[in-house]
């Protein structure tokens, strides 16, 4: 397990809260380019996984990650797809059809 460099122990979890928190307001990236930001490249599952353990209240932008298609990930007309798209929208990125994100990927 890494350490930082006050020798405490970092979870694989914490590298990718850090990298989702840097993912700039306007921006989305796709869960791939995510994994690899955080140091495990060719873990975009896992990243779905870990993101949808997230609390209701969290403050990480978890919208701003959407599939490698450039679409949100949940079924269209869902609540969980509204509430990304609404968050989306928000901060000027276009949604076509509640599910095509009209944005490039960073």
């Amino acid at each position: 397990m890494p350490q930082d460099q006050s020798n405490t122990f970092v979870t694989a979890e914490q590298h990718l809260y850090a990298a989702l928190a840097l993912i700039p307001y306007g921006s989305v990236t796709s869960y791939g380019r995510l994994a690899a930001m955080a140091g495990y490249p060719g873990r975009a599952r896992w990243v779905g996984k870990v993101l949808s353990q997230l609390p209701a209240d969290s403050q990480l932008p978890w919208h701003r990650v959407i599939n490698a298609q450039g679409n949100i990930t949940f079924p269209a007309n869902s609540d969980a797809a509204l509430r990304q798209s609404t968050r989306l929208l928000a901060e000027g990125i276009a949604v076509r059809n509640g599910k095509k994100v009209l944005a490039k990927l960073m």
